[in-house]
This record gives structure tokens, sequence and C-alpha cells, in this order.
């Protein structure tokens, strides 16, 4: 196993949160992770252009590292150069060249990037993109031939696009480097030695599904609890996805931030499903709760 610790002196005594990596979750495949079909498949189609920059969004704990090395994983082949620059590295994997972030000798992620593409990389992956100087030298990175993965904190992916003309970057530039924009959240998966079919609340499936229409499914289930779980009810996570390929038709509305409500529309008429709605399928296949949904995902608009 591979700990992650922070420590922090309190009026009371020592805090300590601990973050626990299984290094087998870099064997998964997509679809351990969570993806269906659809998105897989879209997801595939992404991480297969030799150049560019693929952003992985979502808050603190939702999964994003572990997309992140699945994917690095999946790309690594013995033709193939993979450098990383993290803070911390996460998991020890020998297939990367990995790089921590030093911020007492100025190795920041930007500086990290310029010193990376010196190593003759085909794939680069930025632990986090926290400012401008970060998501230039990402740019300039997609701009001379390589592959960028890179995680960025949004609520959705369509805010992926808002989040980076904050942060400075011009929208032409988006237009010409960005692959597309993954958002996920992480659902509790059902125990399966205790979890016992209900009745579908059609107040609450309604208002996960919102506003689209999907039918209610006939049987969902419940947690229970018992020895196996640790009287939990649950027992392990999947992902929820949102895969957003970034198309021509969507860079028209990446002019202003005011084009955040037409681009998300877009996006949906091209097929991107919210997070709910993705949680919704893992509702209706007896995976997860509605309430687990409802809990972490954000509102579909």
């Amino acid at each position: 196993m591979e700990l992650r610790l922070s420590t922090l002196p309190t009026a009371f005594g020592e805090k300590m949160v601990m973050r626990i990596f299984d290094p087998d979750v870099l064997l998964k495949t997509f679809g351990d992770l969570g993806f269906d079909d659809n998105d897989q498949g879209r997801w595939q189609e992404m991480i297969g252009k030799k150049t560019g920059i693929i952003l992985i969004t979502g808050p603190t704990g939702s999964g994003k590292t572990t997309t992140l090395y699945s994917t690095l994983k999946t790309l690594a082949t013995k033709e193939v150069n993979v450098c990383t620059i993290e803070d911390p590295i996460e998991m020890v994997e020998s297939s990367f060249n990995q790089m921590q972030v030093q911020e007492n000798i100025d190795l920041t992620f930007a500086s990290g990037v310029k010193a990376l593409l010196r190593q003759d990389p085909d794939i680069i992956m930025i632990g986090e993109i926290r400012n401008l100087e970060t998501a230039d030298m990402a740019i300039q990175a997609a701009l001379t031939g390589h592959l960028v993965l890179s995680s960025l904190h949004t609520n959705d992916a369509p805010t992926a696009i808002t989040r980076l003309l904050e942060l400075g970057v011009p929208s032409y530039l988006i237009k010409a480097t960005l692959v597309g924009v993954v958002a996920q959240r992480l659902v509790r998966v059902l125990c399966l030695n205790c979890k016992r079919p209900a009745e579908p609340d059609v107040d609450v499936w309604n208002a996960m599904v919102k506003p689209w229409s999907a039918p209610l499914p006939k049987q969902v289930f419940e947690p229970v609890g018992c020895l196996d779980c640790r009287e939990t009810g649950f027992k392990g996570r999947q992902g929820i996805y949102e895969v957003m390929p970034y198309s021509e038709a969507l860079q028209q509305f990446s002019e202003a931030k005011d084009d955040l409500p037409k681009l998300r529309r877009q996006a949906y008429q091209q097929g991107m499903r919210s997070l709910r709605l993705s949680g919704a399928q893992k509702v209706a296949a007896g995976i997860t709760t509605m309430h687990e949904v409802l809990r972490v995902a954000p509102e579909s608009r």
C-alpha cells in the first residue's frame, strides 16, 4: 500500500489525515474504474491522440489521481517515454519517469515541465494546473508535439474552459491545444453480500435525472450492513464520469465566461451525460444508491 500522511499540530494534539492508495489500481481496466462502454470509447479516442492537452477535473478526493495513473499505465509502453511532475508523487511506478515539485529549490510545476521538455518525452503528466505559468507551459508542451495530461479543480467538465479563461489563457490557445475534459466523482458501491431490493423513490429519481426524462427503474437496491462491509452497507468505490471531447462545435462557445451555458448545452447535444445521469445508470444497474449519487454529484444544469 502507498500511504500519504499529512500532520498538523492543533490545540488538542497532533491531527493526522491518511490517504491510502492501492497499487493494484494501476492494473484495473477503465471499466473497473467505472467507465461504461460509451464513455470508455470517448476516453480511449481522447488518449489516443499524439498531441494536445487532456484535463481531468473534480474536487479533492474525487479519484482524479487514480484515473491519471491508470491512463498513464495503459499508455506507457516500452516505445513511449512518459514523464510526470507531481506534488507529491502519489504512487511510485517504474514505467514512468516521475519528478516531485520542490518549492525550496524553485522546482515548480512550470519549471518542472520546462525541464521535462529537454528529456525527449512523448507524454507529460502535470499533477495540477494551478496558475497561468503552469498552464502556459502545458500549452507550450502541447504545441511542440506532446500529449499532456493534467488535473484541474472545477465542478464539471464545461467549467474547465471557464477556469482556463479565468487563469488568463487566451481562447485561441485553448482551441489549438485542448483535446477534451473529463469530470468525475466517486460513489460508494453497495455490498454484494447484504444489499437488498427497495422501491425506487420517484421524487428522488426525478431530482437526479433532471432535466432529462430517464425512465424510472423497476427496482433499486439499498444498503443493509454486514460483517463483510463492516456494517456500512458499502464496499469499494467506483467513478461516475462526464466526458467532453472538445470538438469544433464547442470551440465557438469558448470566447468568454458568459458562453458557459451555451457550451454546456452544446456538449449535451453531442452526447455528453452529466455526472448525475452517469450515476443514474449505476443506480439502475444496482451498483449504488440514488442518495449516494445526489450526495457527490452537482446538480445538472
